[in-house]
């Protein structure tokens, strides 16, 4: 136990240390450059701003700041209409319509219509639609032969809706299947994964159940803070005993027996199954399958009649040998019907031009950055259970302060440049893209006279080794030499990625043949969370990033011939594991409808020997049913380079039906 001495020491200590720290922060300037870009940084990443999700005031805040910071640097801001933005709309959340409901039908006519939000939720993530269908269990919905778990292996789905319990087996265990990095969720326990597999094996409907494990830890925790509060109090009464804070004892008391009573209240409102909220994990498209959340007592009592056993068998079955419970409800079907209306939202790509002087004039190099991020959460939160605001200031805050430094800095050299420099700060890039895919499929300038595209993307991190990755060294035989001499006198550990695609803005521009660099400081613990905030920057870091990208591109705009266009096969990609064979497609990331649409093919590759074209709509690989970009990466992820696959496309609303032979990704 502490004396009193000891907590003043302890206290004197830190007080201490943290005026040292006060006095080394104060001690070290910042640049004019690092003024600025803190000055940009803590307005972009700030409360105010609502995380800048797409549909808040906060994004069109910062649309309107960096239009501002574009013209005060002097670039032109009127190329678009008279304006700097590029406007459009686009799908962004979902309402729930009116006729909405699930009826369960079992065996000698039985028949449960549940209420909804306390027996059933609707989720946003699916389409609207109405399904009738036998009922089929399929514990976790996992089909990954890459750990050999297949639980759609001995069960026909077609035709039918699957029951799914939610997240993994053996959760917080050491011989978990499936591991998490940075609190990212694993690719086979997110929803999209699940449904994704579903629709591939031709579910029409989808019923989720909370697996029991979440609620047993959310009791157990209850259970804790009670005995831990029982504990103080036992020890306060001690205390008392032993004339130690005799003063001090009824007020410690009484804090100990409140605590107390309050968390007796708590644990008796607990609610261990909770019912996804409408919204919650995003939207679907119009197409998607019907979806709905069930409670786990309506899912136990067919599972009871049907099967014998029960969620929490099933469950520590599963966990014992990671082998299929799954089972067709036999007698149990359900009348699905969903009501979900998708809602619009106008946003803004911000663009800012430098016109180029000379032969090449007409020439264009894009810079850009995306200034979106996840506003308070939701779909691509890492923390999803909050409604905190994510400031996102190193995603993207920092590349977009970083593109308005570069744009400055280009902006006040003596001459004018020898090609058209376009700046362009992109919008939601969280949602998939869609920012960047709407310029390449509208672009102010021609792609044709694009000659290069540089990407900064989470430049805010720089860690002490000033590890630097840049992405797409290999779409130019120009970018290597190039790279490695900035970045070296500039003392990067450097690592380079050879592929132009890859999550973020620049695999819209690779898609379109342009040669790509994209520049990035490494993924971190706060990643899409709350936590990503200011305070953790560092701005010497982005500064640095600026002056290592400024003579790059300045060769690239000097340089007579422009960079030469490399075709890399694979896909770079941050925080998924495995890999799949080649295809070759070129997604269209602004695609809407059935399927998942692409701009074109990569010359000799296996799509283009397949005949595939720029407009189809892949919806069948194999035997897997395809509704988007996941839906295709994991059904081609069940084949290997080498195997010829039927591929269905639709084409002018025909389907085509295709034969192509993956190939090695490298």
């Amino acid at each position: 136990m502490l004396r009193r001495n000891q907590v003043i020491t302890i206290i004197l200590s830190v007080i201490v240390s943290y005026t040292l720290f006060v006095q080394k922060s104060a001690a070290k300037e910042l640049s004019d450059a690092g003024k600025r870009l803190n000055k940009d940084i803590s307005y972009l990443a700030s409360d105010d701003l609502e995380g800048r999700g797409v549909g808040t005031e906060g994004l069109d805040k910062a649309a309107q700041y960096v239009k501002e910071q574009f013209a005060d640097a002097g670039l032109d801001v009127t190329q678009v209409d008279g304006d700097a933005f590029q406007t459009f709309n686009m799908p962004n959340g979902a309402e729930l319509g009116e006729t909405n409901r699930v009826v369960l039908h079992g065996p000698d006519g039985k028949e449960l219509s549940l209420n909804q939000k306390e027996q059933f939720t609707v989720c946003s993530f699916g389409g609207s639609g109405l399904v009738e269908a036998p009922l089929v269990f399929v514990g976790y919905g996992i089909d990954n032969p890459d750990i050999d778990i297949d639980e759609y292996a001995n069960v026909d789905v077609k035709g039918k809706v699957v029951i799914i319990m939610r997240r993994m087996p053996r959760q917080g265990r050491d011989d978990a299947p499936f591991k998490s990095h940075h609190g990212s969720i694993p690719l086979d326990a997110s929803l999209k994964t699940k449904v994704s597999r579903a629709f591939g094996h031709g579910a029409v409907g989808v019923l989720f159940v909370n697996e029991p494990h979440t609620g047993d830890s959310k009791k157990n925790n209850a259970d804790r803070q009670i005995t831990e509060a029982k504990d103080k109090l036992v020890a306060t009464v001690e205390q008392w005993i032993e004339k130690e804070f005799a003063e001090s004892f009824q007020q410690n008391l009484v804090r100990a027996t409140e605590r107390i009573h309050e968390l007796k209240e708590i644990h008796a409102d607990l609610e261990t199954d909770n019912l996804m909220e409408f919204g919650y994990a995003g939207m679907g498209k119009d197409d998607d399958v019907p979806i709905a959340h069930i409670s786990a007592d309506i899912c136990n009592q067919m599972l009871q009649e049907s099967l014998g056993t029960n969620l929490r068998e099933i469950e520590a079955g599963i966990d014992g040998n990671l082998q299929s419970r799954s089972a067709e409800l036999k007698g149990w079907s359900v009348t699905l019907e969903t009501d979900i209306n998708l809602v619009q939202s106008e946003v803004h790509n911000v663009i800012g031009v430098l016109e180029g002087e000379g032969p090449l004039a007409d020439e264009t190099i894009v810079i850009g950055a995306h200034y979106d991020h996840v506003g308070y959460g939701g779909q691509n939160s890492l923390s999803p259970d909050t409604k905190e605001v994510h400031n996102g200031a190193d995603d993207n805050a920092s590349g977009t302060v970083a593109l308005i430094e570069l744009a400055r800095r280009f902006a006040s050299m003596e001459n004018p440049p020898p090609r058209r420099i376009v700046f362009i700060a992109f919008t939601a890039e969280e949602l998939g893209l869609i920012g960047s895919a709407h310029y390449v499929k509208e672009p102010v300038f021609s792609l044709e006279k694009t000659v290069a595209m540089f990407n900064m993307d989470m430049v805010g991190r720089l860690n002490e080794d000033k590890n630097l990755t840049v992405f797409g060294t290999g779409t130019s035989s120009r970018w290597k030499s190039l790279v490695v001499k900035e970045t070296e006198a500039a003392g990067f550990k450097l690592s380079m990625q050879p592929e132009g695609f890859g999550p973020s803005d620049h695999s819209s521009f690779y898609g379109k043949k342009i040669p790509v660099l994209h520049f990035f400081t490494g993924t971190h613990a706060d990643y899409h969370k709350p936590t990503d905030d200011v305070e953790k920057i560092n701005l010497e870091g982005i500064e640095l990033v600026v002056g290592t990208m400024e003579p790059i591109i300045k060769q690239t705009l000097t340089n007579k011939e422009r960079p030469d266009y490399v075709e890399i096969k694979q896909r770079a990609n941050i925080g998924r594991s495995g890999s799949r064979p080649y295809f070759g497609s070129i997604p269209d990331f602004a695609s809407e409808g059935k399927g998942y649409g692409i701009t074109g093919v990569s010359p000799k590759s296996p799509a283009d020997k397949g005949g595939l074209k720029g407009g189809d709509r892949i919806i069948k690989v194999g035997e897997t049913a395809v509704n988007g970009l996941d839906d295709f990466d994991l059904a081609l992820r069940r084949f290997s380079a080498g195997d010829e696959v039927d591929v269905v496309v639709l084409r002018e609303e025909k389907e085509v039906k295709l034969n192509v032979t993956l190939a090695h990704p490298k």
